[in-house]
């Protein structure tokens, strides 16, 4: 395994990253911990869940494993705060659960939600934790200073953000310089050769200042690695099958056709579209590495044979005639509402 710097951090962490979006939702526990001892076992030491995930159950997942297999020293634990009404326990609907001050990033939240997450992940700390999606009215003082004070309590070591606009990181990193305060060391951005527009402002961002980018959805959510055959008939199993909405919205037309041609391109190479696809994002310029996201034991196992790989120059280019640097064919950022597009297009031609 090859082993990457943070940002400007002295931690190194390893070139592939276990996201967990799937524990508990659909993964059953057992292959959970089964899914997460061999990722450890392979030397990869992220293990990145959030709040939201299966409404706090994978944090708890986690936590139970890492106790039962004795290894919370060999991995760092990176969780987030989630910016929105849905984190576990909130509801809108029921007035004895209904909380008018549980969402955004406001100092309460960011502490309330961190306490929360310690107890359910069964640690004494957090290694990285994230501000999940922006919450553009509260001011970055207000968020920086409550990750300060859990840093200075030594409940969180590291922090960073997720799917936010560049110029909303730079305005971060110059306030903690001002201020004081702990410093972004990682953003986690969506990436992956169906949406390439970090390449145009977040990726020489983060060369110039030293931050991380731990990167999701290098499969493209399955379209790359040819797990779909249509924009509306879904795969048993499949995210945009079981969660539809904007996951599924990200299957179209264009998307479909460049994972034919990505596929074509993988089976010369002897490997699969999968494996090409993770290579192909860990490969490039300022990526630290990309989260693999496995919904079973058998998918982990095909992708860990990427390890041992690199991508060539040739393959590079081969891909960069797909989908060309800086662009975009399906839109990985639609759940942010920073992001608009660059061009007038259609997804479905």
């Amino acid at each position: 395994m090859e082993y990457r710097t943070l940002g400007k951090t002295g931690i190194n962490v390893s070139s592939l990253c276990l996201g967990t979006d799937n524990f508990a939702d659909p993964t059953p526990e057992k292959e959970c911990a089964y899914i997460l001892d061999k990722a450890i076992d392979h030397g990869i030491n992220l293990i990145d869940t959030g709040d939201v995930y299966a409404e706090g159950e994978g944090e708890k997942i986690i936590g139970r494993a890492l106790k039962a297999n004795n290894k919370r020293e060999k991995t760092l634990i990176a969780t987030k705060v989630d910016h929105g009404r849905r984190r576990p326990g909130y509801s809108v609907d029921d007035p004895a659960l209904f909380e008018p001050n549980d969402h955004g990033h406001t100092r309460l939240n960011i502490i309330r939600a961190c306490e929360k997450s310690l107890r359910r992940l069964g640690t004494d700390y957090i290694d990285l934790y994230q501000i999940h999606r922006p919450s553009p009215d509260i001011p970055w003082e207000e968020q920086l200073s409550a990750l300060d004070h859990l840093v200075s309590q030594g409940k969180v070591l590291y922090i960073g953000c997720s799917t936010h606009a560049p110029w909303t990181i730079m305005e971060a990193l110059m306030i903690s310089e001002l201020k004081n305060f702990a410093r972004f060391v990682c953003e986690q951005p969506p990436y992956n050769l169906l949406d390439r527009r970090i390449e145009n402002e977040l990726v020489p961002l983060a060369l110039k200042h030293g931050l991380g980018l731990i990167t999701w959805a290098p499969m493209g959510m399955g379209v790359l690695a040819g797990r779909y055959d249509s924009t509306d008939q879904f795969p048993a199993g499949s995210r945009a099958e079981l969660r539809g909405g904007f996951y599924a919205d990200r299957v179209t037309k264009k998307g479909l056709a460049v994972g034919q041609k990505f596929s074509v391109i993988a089976r010369n190479l002897g490997i699969t579209p999968a494996q090409l696809s993770i290579i192909w994002t860990r490969d490039q310029e300022g990526i630290t590495a990309p989260l693999i996201g496995p919904r079973t034991l058998e998918q982990l196992d095909n992708i860990l044979p990427v390890i041992e790989m690199k991508l060539s120059e040739e393959t590079r280019l081969a891909c960069d005639k797909l989908v060309p640097p800086g662009s975009v064919i399906s839109d990985f950022h639609n759940t942010a509402d920073w992001m608009k597009m660059s061009v007038t297009w259609d997804s479905n031609q």
